[in-house]
């Protein structure tokens, strides 16, 4: 707490000798594009949105303005930095960084999540396994780029659950215009407050990219290391569960419960080197409207996946030797990709390549070699043929991408349309349609464990998968998504019950593939609603699956935040301040596997209709945005039946505190 109130005072202190540098906007502001977290807000709302008549020049370069700080992704688009309070921040003020509004976390930050929908696949390449851990793991296309006319800096603090803190750090310079280089780290530990449950990770990336004088050689490159670790306890015991549930005041002390098990963690470990390069062989200019590019890119990743446990245990069953438990898992990937891209005004953009993609599957669990398959290792080396177009015919945009099996060991196929029409008040509609024949994660094929009920080697088909959406965005009325998905031979895990003679029920955790097609369909709406000074922020899902017996989802999910804004101190300070309540309908929801790091179909327990209220206080001060957050406040009087997963209880109430800083010299 001292903590905090240190940083709170820092940041009140600065008050006082704030805007004195700033001047007169000579030109009117300009709207930002319509979008996510980092461009929702217009540019004088960017950096001094709430402080009157401020300009948005930065006070150490007269010349540097909020949109001339950029980032930008694998795929190029841009996103200017945003140091604006709004809603959409404060859902995104959490471990991911994200909007975890179809996610719920578990007790303690950085261990899992568990999943309130179902999404359609999105890549042909299979993953490793862990898929839990991936949640958290900086992806090749989650590493952004910058370009900057002064130094950038962005902090950001999260208070977490006993003894540690989360703490987010970017770093960024220009040493000139033509070369830039960033530094970021995301630092976590929390320690819990339940047994053997302790969170620490780690995300590092450096990133560097060139753009020669005369803009036609472009070089990009990032490195990546990230450890994400966590101690497993396997949730609490069933004989615990009722002093749970009753509230017990003696085990309102959550370190009190006995968990099924506390000598064991799970590890995910990733290594990534990227780069790419474009040569504009032939450039736009007065008088040719035509251009012609060359890319290249290649990048290489290491991942390793291990649960370790210090001795066998009864609650993953039977093992082959009563040691230390051993399990490792490692994917070594080499993706290369090269290709044209040839744009014209008349007949849009059009991108051909030819890519290669290496894995090597492969476990480590020298402990059971006398007693399953000595297989231990998958190979797979593929090639494919990559095309995409893109064109804007008036108020119409279109984009086709197509990415297709050449020759190779991954059999992988996809296709991918979006069609938008602009209206006229910022009003859309996009219709998307995607296919995908992708191959089963490599740890549903083949696993090996030292217990017994963990060891496969599946032959599994490809999931067929084909999803229709359709995105229509009223402007200032709301906000209306439909999708349509369908998936054939759909591979997850599930929970299987043998009973046996003694009458014992032996469990286990095991990959299934359904030859019944899997249907869902869903349908999200979002609505913001103003009344002066007050707003109601709206977000419902509703979610049906038109095949039984398969997956379980929840038909309701609903998030309203009701909230007040204004100014103070003559508009020094922008003040938020509201309630926000989350709920979903009773269903089966999905269990947490700690030794494949995995959620898995159950049909034992349902878990459902707890409301999750919040109150918060935001504020921003200069560049500086303060988060309180007073979580899950009504958990001792709505009853404790609030689950993250089966055994798995979710945070009782606690204060959260976040800080985001922004600096630009």
């Amino acid at each position: 707490m001292k903590n905090y109130l240190l940083l709170i005072l820092l940041v009140f202190w600065s008050i006082p000798n704030f805007s004195q540098d700033f001047q007169m906007p000579k030109g009117p502001s300009q709207d930002l594009n319509r979008g996510g977290n980092l461009q929702n807000s217009s540019i004088a709302d960017s950096l001094m949105n709430r402080f009157g008549d401020k300009s948005t020049r930065l006070n150490k370069n007269p010349d540097a303005k909020i949109q001339d700080y950029l980032m930008i992704t694998r795929q190029n688009d841009t996103i200017v930095v945003d140091t604006s309070l709004t809603i959409e921040k404060y859902h995104k003020i959490n471990f991911l960084r994200e909007d975890d509004f179809e996610l719920i976390p578990f007790s303690n930050t950085g261990i899992a999540y568990n999943t309130l929908s179902f999404s359609a696949i999105k890549s042909i390449k299979p993953k490793m396994g862990a898929s839990n851990k991936y949640i958290s793991y900086d992806s090749v296309d989650d590493v952004v780029y910058y370009d900057l006319p002064t130094p950038f800096t962005e902090l950001m603090y999260r208070s977490v659950f006993e003894q540690g803190q989360l703490l987010d750090a970017v770093y960024s310079v220009n040493t000139s215009r033509q070369f830039n280089f960033s530094i970021s780290r995301k630092g976590l530990r929390s320690l819990g407050n339940y047994q053997n449950f302790l969170s620490s990770t780690s995300n590092f990336s450096f990133t560097t990219n060139y753009l020669s004088k005369n803009s036609r050689l472009k070089i990009r490159a990032h490195y990546s290391n990230q450890k994400l670790f966590s101690e497993q306890n396997g949730g609490i015991s069933d004989s615990g569960i009722s002093n749970f549930e009753n509230g017990n005041s003696q085990f309102l002390d959550r370190g009190v419960f006995d968990p099924n098990f506390e000598n064991a963690h799970n590890e995910f470990l990733g290594k990534r080197f990227y780069s790419d390069q474009t040569y504009i062989i032939k450039e736009k200019d007065s008088l040719n409207t035509r251009s012609l590019e060359f890319f290249n890119s290649v990048y290489f990743e290491e991942k390793k996946y291990k649960f370790q446990q210090t001795s066998s245990d009864d609650f993953f069953g039977d093992s082959f030797a009563s040691q230390e438990i051993n399990d490792k898992l490692f994917l070594n990937s080499l993706n290369l990709e090269t290709g044209l891209v040839f744009q014209s005004e008349k007949f849009g953009k059009f991108n051909l390549s030819l890519s290669y993609i290496a894995d090597r599957y492969s476990l480590e669990n020298y402990q059971i070699d006398d007693f399953v398959d000595s297989t231990q290792n998958m190979n797979s080396k593929t090639s494919y043929l990559n095309g995409s177009y893109s064109k804007q015919f008036s108020n119409i945009e279109l984009k086709l991408n197509t990415e297709n099996f050449i020759f190779g060991d991954n059999q992988s196929n996809s296709f991918s349309s979006i069609a938008k029409f602009n209206f006229k008040n910022d009003n859309s509609l996009v219709i998307k349609y995607n296919f995908y024949s992708v191959a089963p994660n490599y740890n549903t094929l083949l696993f090996r464990s030292n217990y017994e009920n963990y060891n496969w080697d599946n032959e599994f088909d490809n999931s067929v998968t084909n999803s229709i959406s359709l995105d229509l965005i009223l402007s200032n009325i709301l906000d209306l998504d439909i999708d349509l998905i369908s998936v054939k031979k759909h591979v997850q895990f599930e929970k299987l019950i043998d009973d046996n003679s003694s009458g014992i029920n032996n469990y286990s955790i095991v990959p299934v593939q359904h030859l019944d097609n899997l249907e869902v369909l869903k349908i999200k709406l979002a609505r913001k609603i103003k009344f002066g000074k007050f707003s109601i922020d709206s977000k419902l899902l509703l979610q049906k699956t038109m095949s039984d017996n398969i997956i379980n989802l929840p038909e309701i999910v609903s998030r309203n935040t009701f909230y007040y804004s204004t100014d103070m101190f003559k508009k020094a300070l922008y003040l938020q301040t509201g309630f926000g309540v989350k709920y979903f309908s009773k269903f089966y929801m999905n269990g947490y596997d700690p030794l494949l790091s995995e959620l898995y179909v159950q049909n034992d327990k349902e878990i459902g209709e707890f409301p999750i209220i919040d109150f918060f206080i935001n504020a921003k001060i200069q560049q500086t945005r303060l988060y309180f957050k007073f979580e899950h406040f009504n958990s001792s009087f709505t009853g404790y039946n609030y689950y993250s997963a089966p055994n798995y209880p979710y945070r009782d109430f606690t204060f959260r505190f976040g800080l985001v800083w922004n600096f630009f010299m």
